[in-house]
């Protein structure tokens, strides 16, 4: 892309700061909404969008706004910035680059739903990053883009920053609402959804940090420019955080729509010298791995359904990339070990499923294992799936059941040579 929408600091040094940013037109659009359009009409814009949720789901935006229900008061938005995806680098980027365009993007959101109150929810490991962001809110109040009876209306904000404490788990947003209120971060069994009960028992709004970073936009130019890239389901542009077996790896930010091709070679440079694609996680850690066996597979554009069509997911697209150097047996001892990890032990399936899955992987991978170990691994992941209280659990089977499904070659080449004996 020749422009940047939400990776603007690469086109405009020091948009990081205010002047800078507002010398662009910065908050201009949080202005216009707040005094001259309704709530209900940004929330139409957004949903007129098809702006769809980057943090995982693809849920679409406006639509998740409109669940709040406007007979339970007060309301709140809160920002998962926890980013703690293995692949996932996007947020962050945005973050420290380009906070002003998130912030405005943000408070447009809390107009567009009446919340007076807004949190952005950091990974622990983010400390420098809250201190950083914590300065440009306070910038904001200096300026009277923050604070009460805002641009001379009735309408009267606040936003602030909240730290977690390094957990893969409050990613997950009921985790991640239990977190901020001082409490254990596990997942809350749901009915009832965060729209409805969420931060302190009130109607929340949850969005990532990137899906809010495409508000400002939207607002800016309108919902038909914005339909107008990516592809008729998945509009606008995204932010794929490309890594793993490629030359240049990093975020490069595409209309959705774009091939896998494109982003590994265009963009990534491809594999080393020699090397060809094996396989590819489009979605982090998370992923159900794609087998490239067929160069045609690169050409799958990287949308919500078109991944889906080949049987994974693009998620918050995290693109791994894995060359004919990688064993899967490898590389799934590590995702599950990973996802052991990090399980909460809240319900039984993930806490005891992902140990078993642990011990089996690295048995493995080690070259301890038995053929009948891969079977066994293979079984247990199939018991977790589909009965775990939050997507973790399940989550943590996807490279497994792909892996052993798709490769199961890779994982008999590391089995000890005795075992089938």
């Amino acid at each position: 892309m020749s422009e940047h929408f939400l990776l603007r600091h690469l086109d405009v040094p020091d948009i990081h700061k205010l002047e800078v940013y507002r010398s662009l037109g910065g908050f201009e659009t949080f202005k216009k909404v707040v005094t001259t359009m309704q709530p209900a009409d940004v929330l139409n814009e957004v949903k007129n969008s098809g702006l769809r949720g980057r943090g995982g789901a693809g849920f679409p935006t406006g639509l998740k706004w409109s669940f709040l229900p406007n007979t339970l008061w007060p309301h709140y938005v809160v920002c998962n910035g926890d980013e703690s995806e293995p692949g996932t680098f996007k947020d962050r980027e945005i973050l420290e680059g380009n906070p002003f365009q998130f912030l405005e993007g943000l408070a447009i959101t809390s107009y567009a739903v009446q919340a007076n109150l807004a949190y952005t929810y950091l990974r622990g490991e983010f400390w420098q990053l809250a201190h950083s962001l914590d300065e440009r809110i306070a910038e904001m109040e200096a300026a009277g883009l923050l604070g009460d009876n805002l641009f001379g209306t009735a309408y009267s904000l606040r936003l602030f920053t909240h730290l977690g404490a390094g957990a893969y788990i409050c990613g997950e947003e009921t985790a991640l609402l239990e977190s901020i209120e001082g409490k254990l971060g596990q997942p809350r069994l749901r009915p009832p959804f965060p729209a409805v009960a969420g931060l302190y028992g009130k109607p929340t709004v949850i969005n990532n940090v990137e899906t809010l970073a495409n508000v400002t936009p939207i607002l800016e130019k309108g919902a038909a420019w914005y339909k107008s890239i990516g592809t008729e389901k998945s509009a606008g542009v995204k932010i794929f955080s490309l890594s793993g077996n490629v030359q240049n790896p990093g975020n490069y930010e595409l209309p959705l729509g774009t091939t896998f091709r494109e982003l590994i070679y265009g963009c990534g440079g491809g594999p080393g010298e020699g090397r060809r694609v094996k396989g590819i996680m489009p979605a982090g850690a998370s992923s159900s791995i794609i087998r490239v066996d067929d160069e045609k597979i690169l050409d799958t554009p990287m949308d919500y359904e078109s991944v889906a069509a080949i049987g994974s997911q693009l998620g918050s697209a995290s693109v791994i990339v894995l060359d004919d150097t990688v064993n899967l047996g490898w590389l799934v001892s590590k995702t599950v070990n990973f996802f052991k990890h990090e399980s909460c032990g809240k319900c039984t399936p993930c806490r005891e499923g992902t140990y078993w899955m642990n011990r089996l992987a690295g048995r493995i991978a080690s070259g301890r294992g038995r053929l009948e170990d891969v079977a066994l691994l293979e079984t247990v992941a199939n018991q977790i799936a589909g009965k775990c209280l939050c997507p973790l659990g399940e989550f943590s089977v996807m490279a497994v059941q792909t892996g052993i499904k798709q490769f199961r070659s890779d994982f008999e080449e590391l089995v000890a040579p005795s075992s089938s004996q």
